[in-house]
């Protein structure tokens, strides 16, 4: 019989720039999540710099960013978001005026499930994209918790106390940053009425971050000097 002819290897799409400066950033240490959080992106949009050919807006941030580490020895992922914050470009239209930032809807399941996260950039600015999120939840009268990040020196309570989140899996997520990661309330334990921190985020202007901050200080877990690096708000329907 003949032989059928061997397929040949399908070349491998050429990276774009800024595919190749998230590569050289996995290639020190950081994760494709980490290089989300210091862009104040979901993690989605750094896949698709080698999917879709996303990216170029971030370039000049990531040049920089990379400099910064490699150069500047600069390891800390809020400082580094500063860094990307003043480097990144909002695009234009064909006017040449600035576009609208393309936002997802809130979106929450028939099961009450939903979920948001913001980075250091977003959390400077109030991190009003979980607002939405909040008040949708207080209306539909869900249940809600939160995760924190933040340095370790910043919390009252050493890891693993009962007193800092009685009743939840106390391993916390310890980073290299020196920064911890704890969470308050989880379905197990009840969580938080929604509404009532719908009602504390709109007492603080609609500043989520300033309205989560204050609850923690208020209940003795964090120092009133702690500087919140990371926040995640999950969202689900009371039993």
């Amino acid at each position: 019989m003949p032989r059928r002819p061997r397929r040949r290897p399908q070349p491998q799409p050429k990276l774009n720039e800024a595919a190749r400066l998230a590569d050289r950033l996995q290639a020190v240490g950081y994760t494709k999540r980490d290089i989300a959080r210091i862009i104040d992106r979901d993690p989605s949009l750094v896949s698709q710099f080698y999917t879709k050919n996303k990216g170029a807006a971030f370039v000049p941030a990531l040049r920089q960013v990379l400099a910064a580490v490699e150069t500047g020895g600069i390891t800390d992922l809020p400082e580094l978001a500063a860094i990307a914050a003043r480097h990144t470009q909002r695009r234009t239209t064909a006017s040449g005026t600035r576009a609208r930032v393309r936002t997802k809807a809130v979106l929450i399941t028939p099961t009450g499930s939903g979920t948001g996260r913001v980075g250091a950039q977003a959390i400077a600015s109030g991190s009003a994209r979980l607002r939405p999120l909040i008040a949708e939840a207080a209306r539909l009268g869900l249940r809600l918790a939160f995760t924190v990040r933040l340095a370790k020196t910043g919390y009252v309570h050493p890891s693993g106390s009962r007193t800092d989140s009685p009743g939840i899996r106390r391993d916390v997520i310890q980073r290299a940053d020196h920064s911890e990661e704890r969470s308050y309330g989880s379905a197990q334990t009840g969580g938080f009425h929604a509404a009532d921190f719908a009602g504390r985020v709109d007492a603080a202007g609609g500043d989520v971050t300033a309205a989560v901050h204050q609850w923690l200080v208020e209940t003795g877990r964090i120092r009133p000097d702690a500087q919140i690096i990371h926040l995640e708000i999950r969202t689900w329907r009371p039993r």
